[in-house]
């Protein structure tokens, strides 16, 4: 796999495309790609296997018609945890990890480094979002009250969280829609909780990774490193 090794032997021409893991490593100190999967319980897996495979500079560099006639990520109107409106609009310019939580779920200890990620990197103009669900092993049973209370008193949250919303299925939001379209390269159901979107500055998809993937994975902070 490219990167998965030497990552200066990637051997896919790249054009003027910057070395995207070398920037990663430099970013970050990272020596090389790792992928650790963490399984707390016997239903907090993922099948399918979706993970960071290698450098984003072509999709990046990419650039088509019918991309840029598409809806961009910060377009879609969703409801913020507190019940105010346009929770996307306000992070326009970003590049944003979107994640779909909950609080009694084995992953749910992800949301300390998803935090430490977000407060480093929010100098860079970088936000984690919270998409609060319900719909895996009803494990974020509470109400937005309460789930905001949780986030904040144990884990310190601040990055901005959404109200309760469906990521799969005939209720699924538009913005859930959107993200597994086929159209945006990324397609499928949403796995379980924790399943996370690297968004672009410009509001594109970047790049999908399965629940288990941390957020302090290699190939992850190399991806953000180079959509910074």
């Amino acid at each position: 796999m490219p990167g998965a090794g030497d990552p200066g032997k990637d051997p896919r021409p790249r054009g003027g495309a910057q070395d995207i893991e070398r920037l990663g490593q430099s970013r970050f100190g990272n020596p090389g790609r790792e992928y650790g999967a963490y399984i707390g319980e016997e239903d907090d897996h993922s099948g399918g296997g979706r993970d960071t495979t290698g450098p984003l500079a072509d999709i990046i560099e990419a650039t088509s018609l019918e991309a840029s006639q598409m809806p961009s990520f910060f377009d879609f109107e969703v409801t913020r945890i507190d019940g105010r409106s346009d929770l996307l609009g306000a992070l326009r310019g970003k590049v944003v990890l979107a994640v779909n939580v909950a609080s009694q779920c084995g992953l749910t200890p992800q949301y300390t480094d998803l935090e430490a990620l977000h407060e480093e990197l929010a100098p860079e103009n970088f936000t984690v979002v919270g998409f609060p669900c319900n719909q895996f092993g009803a494990q974020e049973p509470g109400s937005e009250a309460e789930i905001q209370t949780f986030c904040s008193t144990t884990y310190g949250v601040t990055f901005p969280l959404s109200a309760k919303l469906a990521v799969n299925g005939p209720g699924r939001h538009p913005l859930y829609a959107w993200l597994t379209d086929a159209a945006n390269g990324q397609p499928g159901d949403i796995e379980w909780n924790f399943e996370k979107f690297l968004i672009g500055r410009d509001g594109r998809l970047l790049r999908r990774y399965a629940p288990t993937t941390k957020p302090r994975d290699s190939g992850l902070m190399n991806d953000i490193a180079s959509a910074l």
